[in-house]
């Protein structure tokens, strides 16, 4: 009887971000991604979320790699702090290594791994593990699905992925080896991308957007034009780039990870701007306003990005005004719709004309929509399936197009975080749960902040805070001094005497009602008395925290 293969989910599902998921063989791991997520606005302070990474410490001595889909920040973007307590080699195309190295040499851990290149198609052994690398297109170039070829068949993960039939590098999702697999193997399990599920129709080739961007710059001509997108998008750089060419522009690159990405992919060969067509940002106000493209970080209205310091006039280079021409080539991820319109709003103030895909189509998805999700069940036929990479209503949708398209609804499993699955000659079924709750990064602390500091921070930002100081007698616990009250965030003190002072009455006659000398009953009553007061008279439900000194 061939053993067993298991599958643990530590990131990606019921969420868009934090893609981490282990395969487990004959005793040995193998990872498949590790991303982070950004913070939604609830999580006050927090920088990044990162997937709990107990079960991969408790396994450490038994994985034998990571094997990264492609290089977006959802899938490579918790190396850095994984590798500060783990070691082990990093195994993906050229440019995805590429891109998850500088995140790694900037934390100084080159030396926790070994970055393994691997080409289109190729097969590699990767402890137990036979795997195979397939060509998807997404949008940041050299994608990977990728097969596990196992005991139990053949374990097919999508990765993020569309059909485009004319990809700007020509490089297209590899639909014939998958069907040539799902032929004499067969594909046991299938675990596809189900970002997009809720859309209908067919996403648009990236090329497309290439129209658009000439259109644009050919109406803005004797204009400067600023342009933003992902600076992982290479092939909608190469596209803004070739625009430019097209009508006599040099380009220019704002922001540090677009200047090092465009490096990056000019010295792999995967990016085609002459040298004479790129120009120093510190020198572009040497080049006349009609003759310069700039493309900047920015499109997700980040504070403090290129493209925001341009919205508030605080740019270093770029001074924006009218006369300017500022296009947006990207879609507001969710949760961002505010600070890209903060942005949007900012850059009209200062007179630019601003295009985003509100109102032309100058962004494109680098996800499948319905019709191509359907493409891609009806080619694998799979035996199980398990939606991934989506929010929980996504994976719940695919399940459904699966159904649909002849999947036995029996054999689809829609998933949480922490779900372990072994599949055997029985079939997949759930067998235990991991830990794989939020690691909140805040500053330069790692898993220091929990749900309860998020919570005190949330109180804090939302009704404020009242410190109450009061001196008693240690031994008869008369008030010797106080109650001073101490407020902010709740009302402005030099404007609310009044109310402060029978906020004063209010906790003296709850301390001396308590009648005791113990410390912790003077706080409770103190809190107790002062939030009664504050919540009659304000209907606000502040931080209150009680300070009883002894003398």
């Amino acid at each position: 009887m061939p053993p067993p293969v298991r599958v643990t989910f530590l990131g990606g599902l019921g969420e868009i971000g934090r893609n981490c998921a282990v395969l487990e063989q004959e005793g040995r791991l193998v990872l498949l991604d590790c991303g982070l997520l950004f913070p939604d606005p609830d999580m006050p302070g927090v920088d990044l979320v990162l997937p709990d990474f107990t079960y991969l410490r408790a396994n450490a001595e038994r994985i034998d790699g990571c094997i990264l889909t492609h290089g977006h920040e959802d899938h490579v973007g918790a190396l850095s702090f994984l590798l500060r307590e783990l070691s082990f080699p990093l195994y993906g195309s050229a440019l995805t290594l590429g891109l998850a190295r500088s995140r790694i040499e900037e934390a100084g851990l080159l030396d926790h791994t070994k970055l393994v290149p691997v080409a289109d198609n190729e097969r590699r052994r990767i402890g137990p593990f036979d795997v195979e690398f397939l060509p998807v297109t997404h949008s940041v170039p050299h994608g990977f699905a990728v097969a596990f070829h196992t005991p139990q068949g053949v374990l097919l993960h999508s990765g993020d992925w569309k059909l485009d039939l004319t990809p700007v590098d020509g490089r297209r999702t590899d639909l014939a080896r998958i069907g040539s697999m799902a032929g004499p193997e067969g594909i046991r399990l299938l675990l596809s991308d189900s970002t997009n599920a809720e859309e209908a129709g067919h996403s648009r080739s990236e090329r497309s957007v290439g129209k658009v961007l000439g259109e644009l710059f050919a109406a803005a001509k004797g204009q400067r034009i600023v342009t933003a997108c992902f600076a992982s998008h290479i092939h909608r750089i190469q596209q803004i780039a070739d625009a430019a060419i097209e009508h006599d522009r040099v380009v220019a690159t704002l922001g540090l990870s677009m200047k090092r990405n465009v490096r990056l992919a000019r010295d792999m060969g995967l990016l085609q701007i002459p040298d004479a067509s790129l120009a120093d940002i510190a020198e572009i106000s040497n080049v006349p306003g009609e003759h310069v493209c700039v493309i900047s970080t920015g499109s997700q209205g980040e504070p403090m990005s290129a493209l925001s310091l341009m919205a508030h006039g605080d740019n270093r280079w770029i001074k924006i005004g009218p006369g300017d021409t500022v296009i947006l080539s990207s879609h507001p991820i969710p949760g961002n719709e505010s600070s890209v319109g903060k942005v949007i709003d900012g850059l009209h103030k200062l007179g630019a004309d601003v295009v985003h895909s509100g109102h032309a189509d100058v962004h494109v998805s680098g996800h499948a929509k319905q019709e191509e999700l359907k493409t891609l069940l009806s080619i694998a036929q799979p035996d199980w399936f398990i939606p991934v990479h989506g929010e929980y209503r996504h994976l719940v949708h695919h399940g459904r197009l699966a159904v649909g398209v002849g999947v036995d609804e029996d054999h689809i499993l829609i998933c949480e975080d922490g779900d372990q699955l072994e599949l055997s000659d029985s079939g997949l079924r759930r067998v235990a749960s991991v830990p794989a709750g939020y690691l909140y990064v805040d500053g330069s602390g790692v898993g220091d902040v929990g749900q309860g500091v998020l919570r005190d921070r949330r109180v804090l930002a939302e009704e404020g805070v009242v410190v109450v100081i009061v001196t008693v007698d240690a031994k008869s616990g008369e008030v010797l001094s106080g109650p001073e009250i101490i407020t902010r965030g709740w009302v402005y003190a030099p404007e609310a005497e009044d109310l402060l002072e029978e906020a004063r009455a209010r906790v003296l006659a709850g301390i001396e009602e308590a009648d005791d000398t113990d410390v912790e009953t003077l706080k409770r009553h103190a809190r107790r008395a002062l939030g009664a007061f504050v919540s009659e008279r304000t209907r606000r439900r502040p931080m209150i925290v009680p300070v009883v000194m002894e003398a």
